[in-house]
């Protein structure tokens, strides 16, 4: 059974930083198409971020590029997002998501996720 587990959340200050993080278990890290979305009360759940473990392409929503980056350690299953220069916007729950991948797919293009994380709390305060 795939479960995804997330760490790492927590209250920062206007342009604090946060480092979520994601084990994979029941199943190789690498054979899933992996992402990280959020959810802010009241509003549409938004991609964050979604990648392969195994290829350097990802995608990131325009709201988030260039402050944060996702990361992967293959060898613990486990994937990262690292989140600088956060700003209030940022407030959300953020899970972790994942579909098992077919062959040649291009994960960053987009998924539908299978497998949830429980989600854990970010909340940015100016």
């Amino acid at each position: 059974q795939v479960q995804l587990v997330e760490s790492g959340g927590g209250s920062v200050q206007l342009g604090g930083s946060l480092t979520l993080s994601c084990v994979v278990s029941g199943d190789t890290s690498t054979n899933f198409c992996l992402g990280w979305f959020r959810q802010a009360p009241g509003k549409s759940r938004e991609t964050v971020a979604r990648f392969w473990p195994l290829s350097n392409t990802r995608y990131y929503a325009s709201s988030v590029k260039g402050r944060f980056t996702v990361s992967e350690d293959n060898a613990r299953n486990m994937i990262s997002l690292q989140m600088n220069s956060l700003k209030p916007e940022d407030t959300a729950m953020y899970y972790c998501a994942a579909v098992r991948r077919d062959p040649g797919a291009l994960c960053y293009t987009g998924f539908t996720p299978r497998y949830w994380g429980q989600g854990t709390q970010v909340t940015v305060s100016s």
